[in-house]
């Protein structure tokens, strides 16, 4: 008996100092490729492209993988890229994901490496920019993959790296994104067992994650409501139905929906109109109205219930008024929902990788469509700081946007470390 529990201390120490020579090794190398992170997200952020049509990204991606000796895949959801690193020794597969879009924002600043890349967005030349940090992800994850493929020997399984396209919204008529990467498989041959992915942020400092189990970001659905009255001469309203003074009456009962039916000591809940078009002359009463919006829930049972409760509304309230609506609730994005066990299991790494500076944060109305591989496997999604010191965070998706390089290299540091800690845990010495 002696003996044998000695053995299992021999065996526990011998893990732990395994461990933490594979973590001092990371350390060292994302040192030594930080400056070539930086070049590859400057790269990527002079040369942005939209959803679904991120050509040179991907192309640009799939040379570096395949330099690395990786197995690669592209054209996975139209244009993404997908590469196996198969470890040294047996273990799990975990995927490791990034998403490659840019944003229909022109930007504006006076960076030596600005974007002034144009698109075409629904119909119009547009300006393009990495406005949400996309391309420090790219950088990020292939740092890691850099990292990982030096140190394969001692890999405990296999790791697959994701980069995603259309993670901003395929475009109209456009399937994309996540969901259409889970559809064609991206989670199979070989089985992934956990995924981890991480997203930068101008509003918290560098050096800091933040991070939270269950629900992180919220679901997200957009809606259109169709107003159809009947068009009348502006002085004389009652021979007319009038489509502008029901949509009023819509939104102001909408705004009850969060307001008195929602738990909201529970979790937080949004419904919002965003767009109102009718009418084209002041004396007109208009036949019809257009309204759209959009939908935000940390519960799936208080989400269903706003659907209930927005389909009551906009059909009684048209009904009362003589008009007609029409509601469509377009498909959406799920809860980005972090696994409670595996984020138990890796709140440490986050913690020791952040030097304790791992804060557990408040869940965002924000969406992120990382939540369709969550629905499939379990999956951790967490913040990396990167503010500008001195300056004001413009926000995400804003012409401002701007990030402190230096944040990255905690992504590169945390990202390597989940795995090879992942790995410890699952498959031992």
């Amino acid at each position: 008996m002696k003996k044998s529990l000695l053995l299992v201390l021999i065996s526990l120490i011998s893990i732990t100092a395994n461990a933490q020579e594979l973590k001092q090794i990371i350390d060292q190398k994302a040192d030594e490729i930080e400056e070539q992170v930086i070049e590859w997200r400057r790269h990527f952020h002079e040369n942005p492209e939209l959803s679904n049509r991120e050509f040179g990204t991907a192309a640009y991606i799939a040379d570096y993988l395949n330099e690395l000796g990786l197995k690669v895949e592209t054209e996975i959801a139209h244009t993404g890229v997908v590469a196996i690193l198969k470890g040294g020794k047996p273990g799990p597969v975990i995927g490791l994901r990034a998403d490659i879009d840019g944003l229909p924002v022109t930007e504006r600043n006076e960076l030596p490496f600005k974007s002034i890349a144009t698109g075409m967005y629904q119909g119009k030349e547009v300006g393009v920019m990495h406005a949400c940090g996309h391309d420090t992800h790219i950088a990020i994850l292939m740092g890691v993959a850099k990292i990982l493929t030096d140190m394969k020997d001692e890999i405990k399984g296999t790791v697959k790296f994701i980069f995603q396209p259309a993670e901003e919204g395929a475009p109209l008529g456009e399937e994309g994104g996540a969901e259409l990467m889970v559809k064609e498989g991206v989670l199979e041959n070989p089985d992934v067992d956990v995924i981890f992915g991480l997203h930068i942020n101008d509003a918290t400092p560098v050096g800091v994650i933040t991070y939270r189990p269950e629900g992180i970001m919220a679901s997200v659905n957009s809606y259109t409501i169709q107003v159809k009255g009947r068009q009348a001469h502006g002085s004389a309203p009652w021979n007319g139905v009038d489509p502008i003074v029901t949509a009023a009456q819509m939104i102001n009962n909408i705004q009850t929906i969060v307001s008195r039916s929602m738990e909201l000591t529970k979790q937080a809940a949004v419904v919002t109109v965003g767009v109102i078009e009718g009418g084209v002359r002041h004396n007109i009463i208009p036949e019809s109205v257009k309204m759209e919006g959009t939908i935000r829930a940390l519960d799936e049972d208080m989400r269903q219930l706003i659907f209930q409760r927005l389909k009551t509304i906009v059909q009684n309230t048209a009904e009362s008024n003589g008009a007609e609506a029409t509601l469509t609730i377009h498909d959406g994005y799920p809860i980005t929902y972090n696994d409670p066990k595996l984020t138990s299991i890796m709140a440490p790494t986050l913690e020791e990788v952040a030097n304790g500076n791992a804060i557990v944060m408040d869940a965002i109305t924000g969406a992120e469509d990382f939540s369709f591989f969550q629905n499939e496997i379990p999956g951790l999604y967490f913040f990396v700081g990167a503010k500008v010191p001195d300056r004001e965070p413009a926000g995400h998706h804003t012409p401002d946007f701007m990030l402190d390089e230096r944040g990255m290299k905690l992504g590169v540091r945390a990202m390597s470390n989940l795995v090879v800690d992942y790995m410890n845990n699952v498959a031992g010495n």
